[in-house]
């Protein structure tokens, strides 16, 4: 079998070229990093869950009418997505005051927000992936003032299909980041979702105990981020079959 020609490796993805014109092939690792990559690990199994999410999350999109790139899961840590022309900026969306946010703000963690609210930052690891404007954006070309209200739009519209899925399972959705790309059809052109949905770009705490479920185990050394990201995926009934969930010692009087 021929080697397929890489494309691109990025911190946690790797893109083939596809079987088709127009096609990658998406292959998900078990690398974590946080801090721009100033923290890295590797979490065995990370990359399978990542994989069964984001295709749980890219069908669930495509099933109420939001398009995204994804074509199908190919096997445990690959699928098949559609060529895009990614749009260079981060769509963060907030319900809750986290991270960046709350640091900039000085407001507390977990602070509801009064509406969602959505940002955009500059796909740019060198300079931090900065906060960036609508002025910003419209100004240099990377969108048009048409885009930018498609994305807020379709932000939004992702935004309560994950927040109803993960309060479903009792998981709150403080907050996630997606990507957009444009596909084009001769002189047209479509946006639609690309990337991945996974705990890798979402923050989401238990209902009940207020528990990171998400990366910031990794980046906070909470404890086991397989663990989490399994806690995820058991609870949305999509747990791989060869991912086991480990349950934790019980303490004994």
């Amino acid at each position: 079998m021929a080697r397929r020609k890489l494309v691109y490796e990025g911190k946690a993805k790797i893109l083939y070229e596809g079987p088709e014109p127009g096609t990658f092939v998406q292959y998900f690792k078990d690398d974590a990093t946080a801090g721009n990559g100033a923290k890295k690990d590797v979490i065995e199994g990370k990359g399978v869950l990542n994989n069964r999410l984001s295709e749980f999350f890219m069908t669930g999109l495509g099933n109420i009418g939001i398009p995204t790139h994804f074509i199908r899961r190919l096997n445990m840590r690959e699928q098949l997505i559609r060529q895009v022309e990614i749009i260079p900026l981060e769509v963060i969306v907030r319900n809750f005051a986290a991270g960046s946010m709350a640091k900039r703000l000085g407001m507390e963690e977990g602070a509801t927000l009064p509406r969602p609210i959505v940002e955009f930052s500059l796909k740019d690891d060198k300079l931090g992936d900065p906060l960036v404007p609508e002025e910003y954006i419209i100004a240099f070309g990377w969108a048009s003032q048409q885009d930018m209200d498609d994305i807020v739009s379709m932000a939004l519209r992702v935004n309560d299909f994950m927040s109803g899925v993960m309060f479903g399972v009792g998981i709150k959705l403080i907050d996630f980041k997606i990507e957009i790309g444009r596909i084009w059809d001769n002189d047209f052109m479509r946006l639609v979702v690309a990337d991945e949905i996974s705990p890798d770009s979402c923050r989401l705490w238990d209902v009940e105990t207020g528990q990171k479920l998400d990366k910031d185990v990794f980046r906070q050394d909470l404890g086991s981020l397989s663990d989490a990201y399994t806690e995820v995926a058991r609870r949305l009934g999509v747990l791989p079959s060869n991912v086991t969930h480990r349950p934790k010692p019980t303490l004994i009087n």
